[in-house]
């Protein structure tokens, strides 16, 4: 066969789109994102997931502010116990 005959040519674009679709294939049944046709990408969409991540975030969300809030009590218990006793003493019957 020679390099310049339209049946080499043939089998180049043959073997190009087989090994495309096989990537394509591949690809799509271990869940990774596909190429569209236009270069764009097609994900495999997932309900449960989308459901999951939702759940987390907001999970997140709360943690944070939980964490938040304790890092203040902190820093007051912080500053009670680093505090003279006479200054302690002071706001106590300030607040009394």
């Amino acid at each position: 066969m020679e390099h310049g005959a339209p049946e080499f040519i043939i089998a180049l674009v043959a073997i190009s789109t087989f090994g495309w679709i096989a990537t394509s294939w591949i690809r799509a049944r271990h869940g990774y994102p596909v190429e569209g046709e236009w270069g764009g990408s097609v994900a495999k969409s997932d309900p449960q997931a989308d459901r999951k991540i939702e759940l987390l975030s907001s999970e997140s969300e709360r943690l944070t502010g939980q964490v938040d809030r304790l890092q203040e009590r902190i820093a007051v218990l912080e500053r009670i116990a680093t505090d003279k006793p006479a200054r302690l003493a002071e706001e106590i019957d300030s607040l009394r």
